[in-house]
């Protein structure tokens, strides 16, 4: 496998940034409370009728700022406040407006700390709204990875159409996301160990960041599918995951890069793409084919995100009881 509101946020705003705006087509009113018109009418959602003082309970018990939330006291007025209209542009304003202002905080204050009452006070939204949008803070993060995804996909484009060669066109997605990211470096160190835990739904191979993991292997496939490069069609649908499980590798040391303008990951980059390019150039050879198919398996066989679900050892073994001749 990006981050309005304050000058404290290090970086552009998420939501104002070029590539964004290209990505997602509009330009949002960041800060602009949504109007209604006749809240008496307004239809929303059973877990925030008007007058209900009804917050959606958190779904993961052990997070402590969540806990916090389901403390709140029921029926503030806060929680009373109308909903905003559900029409496409003022929804995704204030979706923008919460995940931009959460962005800020958990930089901020650091991710634990942050809870989903001062993320709505401090968008000027209800909790409830809030939660409408997000169901938690785990879902906060995945709408940045969803965002940075999206504007990786405008910043590769250029590159994708004009080069041909296959390091080229990995060495430049490899830095494009560099770009992109570069202006939420500290956030990212504030909540990379959350997202280090295997079983947080912030980490990369979880369940719920499906979605930005499919997006961004889908890049790397491009980069071999517009490539001059021979790849064995054996190899087609299994270096994909293997070009991204590499880049997944670029972002760890990106995260602990301390260089200036992390120059040391460009480098790792540019590196990076050479020798994956001759890599692959090499699996044109029928005897070494066996070892790109042995590394993608050991990580498909231990790494849950990289399959829809793990195999089953009990499975695999009666397999390969199965394929065993006969005495």
């Amino acid at each position: 496998m990006t981050f309005c509101g304050s000058a404290a946020m290090k970086g552009p705003p998420l939501w104002g940034s070029p590539l964004a705006l290209k990505a997602l087509g509009e330009q949002p009113r960041v800060g602009e409370r949504p109007a209604t018109t006749n809240p008496q009418l307004q239809t929303a959602p059973p877990a925030e009728r008007l007058g209900s003082g009804v917050v959606p309970a958190a779904k993961d018990s052990a997070s402590e700022g969540r806990r916090a939330d389901s403390r709140e006291p029921k029926g503030s007025a806060e929680s009373q406040e109308p909903l905003p209209s559900r029409t496409p542009a003022k929804s995704e304003q204030t979706r923008a407006l919460i995940l931009e202002t959460a962005m800020r905080l958990f930089q901020e204050r650091g991710y634990d700390k942050t809870t989903m009452r001062a993320i709505a006070k401090e968008a000027g939204v209800s909790v409830g709204n809030a939660y409408y949008y997000f169901s938690g803070k785990e879902h906060l993060i995945q709408g940045f990875y969803d965002r940075i995804g999206a504007e990786h996909q405008v910043a590769v484009r250029s590159i994708l159409e004009s080069e041909t060669g296959l390091e080229a066109r990995f060495a430049g997605i490899l830095k494009a996301w560099l770009d992109v990211a570069e202006p939420y470096h500290e956030f990212a160190v504030q909540f990379f160990k959350n997202a280090a835990d295997p079983d947080s739904p912030l980490s990369p191979f979880s369940p719920e960041s499906e979605h930005a993991r499919v997006q961004a292997i889908g890049v790397c496939r491009e980069v071999l599918s517009g490539s001059k490069a021979k790849v064995p069609a054996e190899l087609r649908d299994q270096l994909p995951e293997l070009l991204w499980l590499s880049q997944m590798g670029l972002v760890l040391y990106w995260v602990f890069d301390r260089t200036e303008g992390r120059e040391r990951s460009y480098r790792l980059a540019d590196r990076g793409a050479r020798l994956t390019a001759l890599g692959i150039s090499l699996a044109r050879f029928r005897t070494l084919r066996p070892l790109v198919r042995e590394v993608h398996e050991l990580f498909t066989d231990f790494l849950p995100g990289m399959t829809k679900a793990l195999p089953d050892p009990k499975k695999k073994s009666d397999q390969d009881m199965a394929k065993r001749p006969k005495p």
